[in-house]
């Protein structure tokens, strides 16, 4: 079956999903002769002049119950406008994963935006920061609407880098002026000393941005301390280093870490073992993964002292 192109918009009700959308359908430059299915998941206050609409074949759909964003339903859909575009207005209040677990196997992510008004965003990171975290962990861009020059960029910076380091950030001023931003995020380590010191209030930042941008780490040598895992699954002569690491929310605590291979530097390792690392990162395939990632090579390993309770899960603020 042919791939269908999915275009996916996120946000919360009001953060200016419908206009970018219905902007989007009137610019004659995105009338490429493919039936175009616009799948609608909330009806917010602003509705959709289809009329206006450059692009041909546009069919228009509403699942406001999320019992019917399934599998079934959206092969029925495709099949029946014989979808070969897909744009999405996804419900702010419904998880990401659940638009993953429906997709089906013919659709294909080719673009991910996520919108919010810049009126409502920091509270709504204070109260619902599960939400806000799930609609920008995977997205490629983050458009702040009704932006005010008396806003703190570096306030809605430090929330979004907080989250990923992939996504660009655009502010959208009330007057229709838009800027990129421009903020530089130095690593809090030197990331050109001959062994990059990783404190442990850092972890979860290295953590994310070593499994992101592991090739400006490969061939690079890190030291810091971590909680080891060992299981069947780890190939021999490797355990897994890493940390708790609280992402969003205490409900989403989770041990992740890195295969480190231990070239016999240490034996009788056990799972929760606290261990300081130097180590040189490589990139290959390695069970840990499944696949391939992030292969620390041990230079050096020493047994360390558990870090206190209220430092145990690392955190990303």
């Amino acid at each position: 079956m042919q791939d269908v192109s999915v275009f996916l918009f996120l946000g919360f009700l009001e953060s200016g999903k419908t206009k970018f959308i219905q902007e989007t359908l009137e610019d004659p430059r995105m009338e490429n002769g493919e039936r175009t299915l616009l799948l609608i998941c909330e009806e917010g206050i602003e509705e959709y002049a289809v009329k206006k609409f450059k692009v041909k074949n546009v069919a228009v759909e509403t699942i406001e119950d999320k019992e019917h964003l399934n599998e079934y339903t959206l092969n029925y859909l495709t099949r029946k406008y014989r979808a070969e575009r897909v744009i999405v207005e996804y419900n702010g209040t419904w998880m990401l994963q659940d638009f993953f677990d429906a997709m089906p196997e013919s659709w294909v992510i080719n673009q991910m935006m996520t919108f919010f008004d810049a009126n409502t965003f920091i509270n709504y990171n204070q109260n619902m920061r599960q939400l806000v975290y799930d609609k920008i962990y995977m997205t490629q861009m983050v458009v702040f609407n009704r932006f005010k020059g008396a806003m703190s960029k570096d306030d809605f910076h430090k929330i979004v880098r907080g989250i990923t380091r992939r996504a660009d950030i655009v502010y959208e001023y009330v007057g229709g002026k838009a800027e990129f931003d421009d903020i530089v995020d130095p690593m809090p380590y030197d990331m050109e000393a001959p062994v990059i010191e990783i404190e442990d209030k850092d972890f979860a930042l290295f953590y994310r941005d070593l499994s992101e941008n592991t090739p400006a780490y490969v061939g690079k040598t890190v030291k810091f301390k971590g909680m080891a895992a060992v299981s069947k699954k780890v190939p021999q002569g490797f355990i897994v280093i890493g940390r708790y690491i609280m992402t969003c929310c205490e409900a989403d605590i989770a041990y992740d870490g890195f295969a480190l291979k231990t070239n016999g530097l240490i034996q009788d390792v056990k799972t929760k073992d606290w261990l300081t690392v130097t180590a040189k990162v490589g990139y290959e395939y390695n069970a840990v993964y499944r696949g391939e990632g992030p292969v620390l090579s041990a230079e050096s390993i020493e047994r360390a002292e558990p870090l206190p309770a209220d430092r145990m899960v690392a955190t990303y603020y």
